[in-house]
């Protein structure tokens, strides 16, 4: 039998503590522990580029919901996504969609333009004003390249 001195428990404690918090954190920022509340809208894309599951839906800049499911559609070659947005949060049903970048370097998120209706989204409604990523690239190419529009 060995005995175990305190200092060995409590740094092996405060180790076990530490990869629990870790855990929980992880599994909040990548959107596993989705719980029950909010409402999922539906929206398609052109382009989804840099957004995935689990990637922030935000309104003025402030998170109200996350990418819950991406596919591709076969029939029209675009992103068919799905989002929850928390509940509390009213979407006008004019408000648009679209794919923003949080800079050069920055990654993207979902952003929600809100319109002027009366009217609010329904839980499973389709948003159909949506704007696609902008690659940075191709921007970058067509000034090299002067392709300004002239």
């Amino acid at each position: 039998m060995s005995s175990y001195k305190v200092s060995e428990v409590l740094v092996g404690g405060a180790v076990l503590a530490g990869a629990i918090a870790f855990g929980v954190y992880a599994s909040q920022s990548t959107g596993l522990s989705q719980g029950g509340s909010g409402y999922e809208l539906n929206a398609s894309f052109r382009s989804l580029e840099g957004v995935g599951v689990g990637t922030d839906v935000r309104l003025a800049g402030v998170k109200i919901g996350t990418v819950t499911g991406v596919t591709l559609n076969p029939e029209t070659y675009r992103a068919d996504t799905t989002f929850a947005i928390s509940d509390g949060i009213l979407v006008p049903d004019d408000s648009a969609i679209v794919i923003s970048s949080e800079g050069l370097l920055g990654g993207n998120f979902v952003e929600v333009m809100p319109g002027g209706s009366l009217f609010n989204f329904e839980p499973g409604d389709q948003v159909e004003d949506t704007q696609g990523a902008v690659s940075l690239i191709s921007l970058l190419v067509k000034f090299v390249a002067g392709d300004g529009g002239e």
